[in-house]
């Protein structure tokens, strides 16, 4: 039992070795990694940076012939660090465990890595440490990895923007019918709805009324254009995109939840469009009833309210 606990807490090079098989392993490992990053599921997390600790231990196959000095015939040190960054950059997420799971599916996903062992730890959020520690094989990684990719993988959609006025506009219909006619996915955002909205008196708080105020103005086109699903994850956007269905954008979910979201203006909401059509890695960005934004990430055209084409 000492011995157990001892391996518990030691650093996960030796619970390599405690669990390996009779066949020889080569290991690579990152000590003492330390990022500051945003990341938690409690609201006292969010808006802020905390530093996070990263102890991961791969096992490689061993070479089949001479490494001839050339960095091209291991696994770099770098393709390590590398996992952690691209899953940081790719998603705020609310537990260690998730991403654990993501960066060991990365890694994995490398030919010559055959298991990972991934400690992650808290480093500010208590007196001591608190983490999580898992370990994967390479088959089931894989699998897991190619279905994460492929999930991944996403249509490029038409967002088109609709002010104010072209939401009350009796062509809403046809614009809609217009814009999904060639089959491209479809997704709609809004503006802020006009009128007096609170004044929280804070930038963050100020920020989260903003977002919640452009989603109620979503749900006012739904209910003009029932053809159109309020959707709040990359998830459900996903599989809208794929079955055909109109989506109309709430962002609260989406902004705060994505590294790049500080860039992202819910009180300009034809800026905050034009930022969600850059993320979606849109085709184009259609406006409608206002002028286009300055620097539209994407291809980007104007309608007038009372125009016939979108």
């Amino acid at each position: 039992m000492a011995d157990e606990i001892r391996l518990a807490f030691a650093h996960p090079a030796e619970r390599a070795i405690a669990t390996a098989d009779e066949a020889p392993r080569d290991r690579i490992s990152l000590r003492d990694h330390v990022v500051e990053v945003e990341i938690g599921a409690f609201q006292a997390e969010r808006g802020h940076t905390q530093r996070v600790r990263f102890n991961i231990v791969v096992e490689v196959r061993s070479g089949t012939g001479p490494l001839e000095d050339d960095v091209d015939r291991i696994l770099s040190y770098d393709k390590v660090t590398e996992a952690i960054a691209l899953e940081l950059a790719a998603e705020r997420v609310n537990l260690l465990e998730t991403l654990a799971e993501r960066i060991a599916e990365r890694i994995l996903l490398e030919p010559q890595a055959m298991r990972a062992f991934v400690r992650i730890e808290k480093l500010d959020r208590g007196p001591g440490a608190l983490g999580v520690e898992i370990v994967r094989a390479a088959p089931e990684a894989r699998r897991a990895g190619e279905a994460a990719d492929a999930a991944r993988a996403r249509p490029h959609p038409r967002v088109v923007y609709l002010s104010n006025a072209a939401i009350d506009d009796a062509a809403l219909p046809r614009w809609i019918d217009e814009a999904k006619a060639d089959g491209a996915p479809l997704v709609l955002c809004v503006d802020l709805p006009d009128g007096p909205r609170p004044q929280a008196g804070h930038p963050l708080a100020q920020r989260r009324v903003d977002l919640l105020a452009i989603e109620q103005n979503g749900w006012r086109l739904a209910a003009r254009d029932p053809r159109a699903k309020v959707v709040a994850t990359r998830t459900e956007l996903d599989w809208a995109m794929r079955n055909g269905q109109i989506s109309l954008w709430a962002p609260s979910k989406i902004v705060l939840d994505t590294p790049q979201g500080s860039r992202a203006h819910p009180e300009a909401p034809l800026d905050l469009a034009a930022w969600f059509a850059g993320l979606m890695e849109a085709r184009e960005l259609v406006v409608i009833g206002e002028t286009l934004p300055a620097d539209a990430p994407v291809p980007a055209r104007a309608v007038t309210v009372g125009n016939t084409a979108p």
